[in-house]
């Protein structure tokens, strides 16, 4: 049945650019905010819907779909999502056809390979509360993308200390496990 979904864009995606801009949204809240979970959908079909396109629009004029390119997509952020493991909620969703892909947008903390062997032993809440209060942790904002075809891209943005700049890195292998649960979300 995969034949009747839409497929992803062709020609170039630009999805660093979309988790990019995910990402650029998520700062625009701060640091703490929750994880969020966005569809991607073609530019094109967005444009089709009157109400969509007005959105869209810098000057709230309908758009013209076929002055969009063909590669275009836009990021919708979702409802926010319910407590629990984050894999668990992911597990439980699934999205229309008109949905090529999706990202989230989390906040995470990393520790240097030292300190994770420490937190081993350690059952998932006190492993977190390790984490969380480490004098070596940072704290760093995730964004992973995926496509229905099964392209991904990730932005990380480290949160800086000692008022140095923020560090940013980008990548699609920062989260192997992320990206293999946003593409089951996106599978039949």
């Amino acid at each position: 049945m995969t034949e009747n979904l839409p497929q992803p864009p062709a020609g170039p995606i630009l999805l660093d650019a979309v988790a990019a801009e995910i990402e650029a949204f998520a700062a625009g809240a701060g640091w703490g905010g929750s994880p969020t979970l966005f569809a991607l959908v073609p530019t094109r079909t967005l444009a089709t819907d009157p109400a969509a396109s007005s959105v869209l629009s810098p000057d709230g004029s309908p758009l013209d779909p076929d002055a969009i390119s063909e590669s275009a997509l836009t990021p919708i952020a979702q409802e926010e999502l319910p407590d629990g493991a984050l894999d668990e909620i992911l597990s439980q969703i699934g999205w229309p056809s008109e949905v090529v892909g999706c990202a989230l947008s989390q906040e995470i903390v990393m520790l240097p390979p030292s300190a994770e062997t420490a937190l081993d032993d350690l059952d998932l809440d006190a492993a977190l509360d390790a984490a969380t209060t480490h004098p070596e942790r940072r704290e760093a904002r995730l964004v992973v993308a995926v496509l229905r075809d099964g392209r991904s891209a990730g932005v990380l943005r480290l949160r800086a200390t000692d008022g140095a700049a923020d560090d940013l890195l980008t990548g699609a292998e920062l989260a192997p496990n992320l990206v293999a649960a946003l593409s089951a979300t996106l599978s039949d």
